[in-house]
């Protein structure tokens, strides 16, 4: 990948700029007020909350003396507290020795140490909790699966491509060639077992009465959602687009259509696809992916950027608080345990380092996921704050997991720190992740 390929239309790279800044200033001001408010709460006196940095466009004092700051630049924030000596909190300024004890308990570094433990893990916890609350609210709105599996709606499929058969919407999905599907678990481990030269016979439950009927493959290849920087997005395939054909072959199942995507390797691969009544033809050159799995590895496959997803709508129900806070937690524990896993993976060799994204990676899947709408551009939002979450308790100076392991040092040893370790660990850790940033940036510009 070279940078000419990387500046789309002026129109798209204002957008993707903008979903970009957009995305930032959102994880960045929930990360850096849960720093100013909990250091407000344990008596740490906040001076200035700035989102952005470099000239200050608008800004306000607050009852409690706060300013509050819009700067020019909106890549990031800070809080500075009173008595810091710069935004990162590393060092106090010389002012703190010459305060009384009074007021130096309102500074960073006068405060008690559990205070300034709270008030530094505040920033990541928020940004884990703004996940959660954005997982669970999505799950609200979409509702859940009802079990046993439940046609909601048929999902619209070319008729000479796959047929539709007998299922209605309401229908109570029983069996499926007489294996048993009591909940969605079970009617995916049935799919596993159905061939794909002949309609599966569906036993459903309708008014009432048990029946069985034809229907279509549960898993046909169906788009029902595109993955951002990728050859199905960049090709503009939409969620409902079917794939009824690859290299002029018929194909019935998803299942087929990744086989053979897999057996192209990296070369093009001509698809027909069913839009709407109209079939349109594309060329989509695959790219090889490190995907994780179950188990914590990972499997390294040819795609080309599509989901899949059922010949119909599940019916749904409205989810309690306490289920829908669960599938948040659930989904923010996957997305801790995968990235980790993937940093493990990368450092080992196991997998390509390519995996790791820089910002204008981050920015192209920031526009990417709000060109598909705001539900997935919300979902990418809570992603990107479990993951910014994440690196900031990596143990590197200037990060707050940084600051963390010095104050684990000092509840240790009972002292913090001497000045001169804290400049050269500083030092250390802002070299660190300027090479991070580097190496990310670089990924960006040179990986295919």
């Amino acid at each position: 990948m070279d940078l000419v390929t990387l500046i789309p239309s002026a129109g798209n790279l204002v957008f993707t700029i903008a979903a970009f800044v957009l995305a930032l200033s959102i994880i960045v001001t929930v990360h850096e007020y849960g720093h100013y408010i909990v250091g407000r709460w344990t008596g740490i006196k906040a001076e200035v909350f700035s989102l952005g940095f470099g000239p200050v466009l608008v800004s306000r004092i607050d009852r409690h003396g706060t300013k509050w700051q819009i700067a020019a630049l909106p890549l990031g924030g800070f809080v500075r507290f009173m008595g810091d000596a710069s935004a990162t909190s590393a060092r106090p300024s010389p002012d703190v020795a010459r305060m009384d004890q009074d007021t130096r308990r309102h500074t960073m570094h006068g405060a008690p140490l559990w205070a300034r433990t709270a008030t530094v893990a505040a920033g990541p916890l928020f940004n884990f909790a703004l996940a959660i609350l954005v997982f669970a609210a999505l799950s609200l709105a979409r509702g859940v699966a009802v079990d046993p599996p439940t046609v909601g709606a048929l999902v619209a499929l070319p008729p000479d491509a796959v047929e539709q058969g007998g299922l209605a919407p309401g229908d109570t999905i029983l069996a499926l060639n007489g294996v048993p599907t009591p909940d969605h678990v079970s009617l995916l481990r049935a799919v596993e077992t159905l061939p794909v030269d002949a309609p599966p016979v569906y036993t459903v439950r309708r008014d009432g009465a048990e029946r069985d009927v034809p229907g279509p493959f549960p898993f046909p290849p169906i788009v029902s959602s595109v993955q951002p920087r990728t050859a199905a997005a960049d090709a503009g395939l939409r969620p409902g687009d079917v794939v009824v054909a690859i290299a002029g072959e018929p194909v019935r199942t998803f299942r087929e259509l990744q086989a053979r995507v897999a057996e192209n390797g990296g070369q093009p691969v001509a698809i027909r696809i069913w839009r709407a009544g109209e079939t349109l033809e594309f060329s989509l050159t695959p790219k090889s992916m490190d995907l994780p799995l179950t188990d914590g590895s990972f499997e390294t496959r040819w795609i080309i950027g599509m989901n899949g997803g059922l010949a119909f709508e599940s019916a749904t129900r409205m989810p309690g608080p306490v289920e829908a806070l669960s599938y948040g937690v659930d989904q923010l524990g996957y997305i801790l345990q995968s990235s980790l896993s993937a940093l493990y993976h990368m450092l080992t060799g196991a997998i390509s380092s390519c995996n790791l994204s820089g910002p204008i990676g981050i920015a192209e899947t920031s526009g990417a996921a709000a060109s598909q709408g705001l539900e997935t551009f919300i979902w990418f939002i809570a992603m990107l704050s479990a993951a910014v979450g994440l690196l900031n308790l990596f143990p590197i100076p200037v990060l707050d997991g940084g600051h963390l392991v010095f104050y684990l040092y000092e509840g240790i040893t009972g002292r913090p720190p001497s000045d001169r370790a804290m400049r050269f660990l500083t030092a250390v850790g802002l070299a660190m992740l300027l090479g991070l940033m580097a190496f990310a940036l670089t990924n960006d510009l040179v990986c295919p």
